[in-house]
């Protein structure tokens, strides 16, 4: 299962997918509210998808999304479970008309309130708003679910009052009321649990799992006087207190974690949800996928994941995060855009590159890459094709293909050449005047088809951004410390969207790890050590293709630009 970043509406690339291909499903759509608070990224994509959604208020809000959670109902597995997360403007509505109408009433499992804020607000006449709301629903009754562990308050951790060696622990009751015939009634270490107390009580397990107990230092045995013992219970091996449906515990995000996203989730959100509803191994589905916090937490925890997003910002922000913490044990990814870069797909790999477009032309490509003929995939009805991962096809490739389709299947050459359909497909980046006249003769002279397709006629092309990155020296301190300006611009026919900036970029790995994920001026400053340093800038447009400088710095007593 191949991770995927998709741009595009939702509804149509869910409509592709698979029915119950999907092991957990959450979303943060975007909230029918005021038009400034919702417009986030600003681009084309979410200000197209934003018109849509408001031309016909709450009712058309609702029949919005209630389209696209009946396409997930029809993703889920029966196993699988859906998280909605909303606010106050339409959580009745969506309750109602939403989940219980696609999912069932009984599948309802929990209404959780997470208290994302604790700020005072100034005086006003409303209760100051505080809390978002998470619907979970399962497909059925047998959905996946793991406990999950809140931190102990203070008043519980003031508990574990005692000390040894091994830490803080509190002592709990070894002996509980009632009596009991079994093992738990027999006598302990000269303790007759019938006796004790005013109707009689019983061990809380059987004497030999006390013995085990006492052998590792469990017990405590309290002063003379005819006391009891007790079990010590380590905060250590506290796992904190179940989780109930109040989540007070996970705060908004702020520091290193901020991207700059202004409806940013907490990895620790996500963190909860995904441990809680999934499995390593499942796939997660973020349909709305914004700053891209599900999938980068999905990532982490070795589920597989696809992130969907109208927003171009959405999805290269995303991807962006992910590349921030790709290590050698993480799962490859796919980013689908609606344009691609012709530099990129025409000196990419040239085995991958043509598995890529056999599958994106609708065939099946060729796992074998020797004793093939040339072949290097085939239509769905067996017809072979070629891929040239080149330009201006000349005459002698039409020559070396016909004759590379007799020997490949002469059977079907000639079932194909006397039902008039093609013999064979060329797929290349564009044909020569040669191999165009080649191919009308085949056909007008020997009723022999070979179908040449372009690139572009399968995927769209588009050229990336030209970017040109300026620096200006701001000065240095008293230790050496050289602050420098970067002033990045870039053009592209589609438009600029954002700049990302990396400013401990490595050359030899060519792992783009940005410190800066979302800038929309182009401008940033920096404090460097004395040395050399290596900078990347990436500039993305509407397209979301995108162009990067590397700019290679010596930092002295004054600044060499490589």
């Amino acid at each position: 299962n191949m991770n995927q970043l998709i741009l595009g509406d939702c509804l149509e690339v869910m409509r592709k997918m698979d029915s119950e291909s999907i092991d957990l499903i959450y979303l943060d759509p975007p909230f029918f509210s005021n038009r400034n608070y919702e417009v986030i990224w600003g681009d084309k994509g979410e200000v197209r998808s934003f018109e849509d959604r408001w031309s016909g208020g709450i009712d058309h809000y609702i029949s919005w999304l209630k389209e696209r959670v009946s396409e997930m109902h029809r993703l889920l597995k029966p196993t699988g479970s859906i998280y909605l997360h909303c606010d106050w403007h339409a959580f009745a509505e969506i309750k109602v008309y939403v989940l219980d109408k696609l999912f069932n009433p009984k599948n309802f499992i929990n209404a959780i309130v997470w208290n994302r804020s604790s700020t005072r607000s100034s005086i006003s006449r409303v209760y100051r708003r505080a809390y978002d709301t998470l619907y979970f629903y399962s497909k059925s009754d047998k959905y996946s679910f793991n406990q999950q562990f809140m931190e102990l308050s203070k008043a519980s951790k003031d508990l574990y009052n005692n000390k040894d060696e091994k830490g803080f622990y509190q002592t709990v009751p070894l002996l509980v009321s009632g009596k009991r015939n079994g093992e738990t009634g027999k006598v302990w270490r000269n303790i007759d649990p019938n006796k004790q107390g005013k109707e009689g009580m019983h061990w809380v397990t059987i004497p030999s799992k006390l013995d085990e107990y006492e052998k590792q230092g469990l017990i405590y045995w309290p002063g003379s006087g005819g006391k009891t013992p007790r079990l010590k219970y380590y905060i250590e091996d506290s796992p904190g207190v179940p989780a109930n449906d109040f989540w007070n515990d996970i705060k908004l995000v702020s520091g290193k974690e901020s991207i700059g996203y202004p409806t940013q989730k907490p990895e620790a959100l996500l963190d909860r949800i995904i441990q809680a509803s999934s499995n390593e191994g499942d796939i997660i589905l973020d349909p709305f996928v914004g700053g891209g916090t599900s999938v980068v937490v999905a990532d982490k925890l070795g589920r597989n994941w696809i992130g969907i997003d109208q927003s171009v910002q959405a999805v290269k922000v995303s991807e962006f995060r992910l590349n921030k913490q790709q290590g050698i044990f993480s799962q490859p990814f796919v980013v689908q855009l609606h344009k691609y870069d012709y530099d990129t797909l025409r000196y990419k790999d040239a085995f991958q590159f043509e598995a890529w477009i056999v599958d994106r032309f609708g065939g099946i490509s060729n796992l074998k890459q020797r004793g093939d003929f040339g072949i290097d995939g085939k239509s769905r009805n067996g017809t072979p094709i070629q891929v040239k991962r080149s330009d201006n096809i000349g005459r002698n490739v039409i020559d070396n293909f016909q004759s590379a389709l007799m020997r490949y299947d002469k059977a079907l050459y000639e079932k194909n050449k006397s039902a008039g359909d093609p013999v064979g497909f060329i797929i290349a980046f564009s044909f020569g005047k040669g191999a165009v006249q080649e191919v009308a003769r085949l056909k007008n002279e020997e009723n022999i088809i070979i179908k040449l397709v372009t690139v572009e006629e399968i995927v769209p092309i588009a050229k990336k951004p030209k970017l040109n990155v300026a620096i200006n020296d701001l000065g240095a301190d008293g230790k050496g410390i050289r602050e420098i300006e970067f002033k990045a611009e870039a053009e592209s026919d589609a438009g600029i969207e954002f700049y990302s900036f990396d400013f401990s970029y490595n050359p030899e790995e060519d792992n783009f790890n940005p410190t800066v994920v979302l800038d929309r001026t182009g401008t940033q400053t920096y404090k460097f050590k004395p040395g050399y340093h290596a900078i990347a800038v990436k500039a993305v447009d509407s397209e979301g293709l995108e162009a990067i400088e590397v700019i290679k710095i010596k930092v002295n007593g004054e600044i060499i630009r490589e």
